[in-house]
């Protein structure tokens, strides 16, 4: 397999960003977002990550090709929630079903700590099978059921919130 790395992302990185989220839109599998994100409507939420703490990794092999990206994001935004994040990864369309999301949830799992994290959480679309399956095989558990709370199309859809405890 393909030797992965994970660098901070930087302000130039936010169009790739935006480009591969943007990519899983039209699928109404993995966001709840119905139209195109901009950047410019991005710029916050990536502000909100830091290197020391909330970190939002590019990821890319040794050809430097971008694979996706990956973060942790604040739980709640309130300080008693400190140790407890939402990963999101995203993969480029090209790499998807390639088994790179094994391998990034896996770093980051073992990187969590290093950041205070004691919790990750995935909220996850009930019908998102391949991430519910990728989230469980590494003991992720269902802890939340919030039914169909998403109206995607005129279809009506339930999120999942998917948590492990790490470094117990």
């Amino acid at each position: 397999m393909t030797q992965l790395i994970y660098r901070n992302a930087t302000q130039n990185d936010l169009s790739s960003i935006v480009e591969i989220y943007n990519s899983t839109i039209a699928s109404r599998v993995v966001t709840a977002d119905l139209e195109r994100v901009t950047v410019e409507s991005k710029q916050r939420w990536f502000d909100e990550h830091s290197i020391d703490k909330r970190p939002l990794w590019m990821v890319i092999n040794s050809l430097e090709q971008t694979i996706g990206w990956v973060s942790f994001q604040s739980f709640y935004g309130r300080p008693a929630y400190d140790s407890t994040v939402e990963i999101s990864i995203y993969l480029d369309p090209t790499q998807r079903g390639k088994g790179f999301g094994k391998i990034i949830l896996n770093y980051c799992m073992n990187q969590a700590p290093k950041y205070n994290i004691k919790t990750l959480l995935g909220f996850i679309f009930a019908h998102n099978e391949p991430s519910l399956k990728l989230f469980k095989n590494f003991g992720f558990e269902e802890w939340a059921n919030l039914p169909n709370i998403a109206n995607l199309d005129g279809i009506e859809r339930s999120l999942l919130i998917l948590g492990k405890r790490i470094g117990e």
